[in-house]
């Protein structure tokens, strides 16, 4: 129905008109959304979720009367049914719409009796989750799936575009990508009695893998083993925590974008990152336009503004140290207390890129100690080359570094943070052989679909939410 609609924008409604005195019939297929009688008339809007608006299908009477359309055809259809219709495109005398179908012929695919879940009224997010598997024939829930494909397929075109090779990177994992989040774990073992070693520990000996494996928290390391074979890389790929986290911000299963560069530094992955988030953004709005307005108008009023300014203004750089510098000037403002060796928490993100830089900012340098082992040293000795990418109205989307390469100092790292050398060997080979300056960062996708939709809750924008106690689809 999306070509449909755009081949109604590009003609007048006389044009349409006069293709129905050609005699052009023309098949729509969808579900009904909803349905008035009138004397002489019955309106049916069917939609087949392929725009936001769906189209109306005209009924006269004496085409019921007459048998053209039976009437027990007519008493199938209500909110929810399927149907197919053929008829002629008219303009339309109502106020709603420019088109309409009149309609010669009606086929009731699929009924939908009266407890069908979604009858005409407004329904609430929170109950729409306890029906996710109808959900999307809304118009909210309708719009974000579709801004979500748009989105997926313009992060494929930006890096296929850029000269990155897509990796897929393992689901399954004996890594933890060093304290990345509480993991899920994997295992075949008889859980009510698991086979013991000599001292009463879980023998994963037994296991299926014949060792200890979890569902991954991210692909970062594995997808640094193929930077340094094909240069620039990206993952795109479902993640788990298993953190007992029931907020709107957190999911234990969503989607990573890791991108990995050889020969990279951090200023290169800061550029990156930067290009990457306008090109996507971008992307969208060219292509939801329709549904970047319903969100702008109905969900989150102006966030299609604040995306456009996104892609507009460069992006502003902070130290760690200066931007808790600037937090310290105003620290009552805040329910958590800035101070330097702390991690910014997600109200100061937002102060800095809303009130400090008023744009998107890049904080880089943080403390060794909130960051992970494998982000390279500063000369300092203090603080690392991190960075963390933070937006208004939202704070931090992305995260990365430039990475350790330097075999020693990584080696150091290791041991300061009492991580066993065994559990990381392949990763330390990676800096023994033909080591090169490498950088990456990650993207939390439902994040960034949130972000672009003023959707509130991230559970409404995947299809199927993993949260605590939440399995159920």
């Amino acid at each position: 129905m999306s070509e449909l609609i755009s081949k109604i924008k590009t003609k007048s409604a006389v044009e349409i008109s006069n293709d129905a005195t050609e005699h052009k019939l023309t098949t729509i297929e969808g579900w009904v959304k909803t349905r008035r009688d009138s004397k002489n008339v019955t309106f049916i809007e069917v939609s087949d979720g392929t725009s936001l608006k769906g189209l109306q299908v005209v009924v006269p009477a004496e085409k019921v009367s007459s048998g053209d359309i039976p009437d027990s055809t007519m008493s199938k259809i209500a909110t929810g049914a399927s149907v197919v219709c053929k008829g002629y495109l008219v303009e339309s005398t109502g106020n709603n719409q420019s088109i309409e179908l009149s309609a010669e012929q009606i086929e009731v695919l699929g009924e939908a009796p009266a407890d069908y879940p979604l009858q005409k009224k407004r329904h609430t997010l929170e109950y729409l989750r306890e029906v996710a598997h109808l959900r999307a024939r809304t118009n909210t829930i309708g719009a974000v799936m579709r801004v979500r494909s748009t989105m997926a397929f313009a992060v494929h075109k930006f890096f296929q575009e850029n000269g990155f090779y897509y990796v897929n990177t393992p689901l399954i994992t004996s890594s933890d990508a060093e304290g990345a989040g509480e993991m899920f774990q994997v295992t075949t073992l008889n859980l009510s009695n698991p086979p013991k070693t000599e001292d009463g520990r879980v023998d994963y000996s037994k296991d299926f893998f014949g060792r200890k494996t979890s569902l991954t928290v991210s692909g970062q390391l594995e997808g640094e083993t193929y930077a340094t074979a094909l240069k620039n890389i990206y993952t795109f790929g479902p993640t788990f925590r298993a953190e007992n986290s029931n907020t709107k911000r957190h999911l234990a299963e969503f989607w990573m974008i890791e991108p990995e560069m050889a020969f990279c530094n951090l200023e290169g992955d800061m550029k990156i990152a930067e290009s990457f988030l306008k090109y996507i953004f971008s992307y969208t709005l060219e292509n939801c336009g329709e549904d970047m307005e319903f969100f702008s108008s109905f969900v989150e009023k102006g966030v299609r503004d604040t995306i456009e300014h996104v892609i507009k203004t460069p992006f502003a750089h902070l130290t760690y140290t200066e931007a808790i510098s600037e937090l310290k000037k105003v620290a009552d403002k805040f329910d958590f207390k800035p101070y330097w060796g702390a991690d910014i928490q997600t109200e100061h993100e937002r102060f800095l890129s809303e009130e400090v830089c008023k744009s998107p900012v890049i904080v880089t340098d943080y403390p060794k100690e909130i960051k992970s082992f494998y982000m390279m040293l500063n000369k300092d000795g203090k603080t690392v080359r991190g960075m963390d990418v933070l937006v208004p109205r939202l704070g931090e989307i992305i995260g990365g570094s430039e990475r350790e390469w330097r075999l020693d100092i990584l080696r150091s790292r290791m041991a300061e943070l009492k991580l066993k050398e065994s559990d990381y060997w392949w990763y330390l080979e990676l800096r023994k052989f033909g080591s090169v300056p490498h950088a990456g960062f990650g993207l939390g996708f439902e994040r960034a679909v949130q972000y672009v939709t003023g959707m509130q809750n991230i559970r409404d924008v995947i299809p199927y939410p993993r949260a605590v106690g939440s399995a159920e689809f």
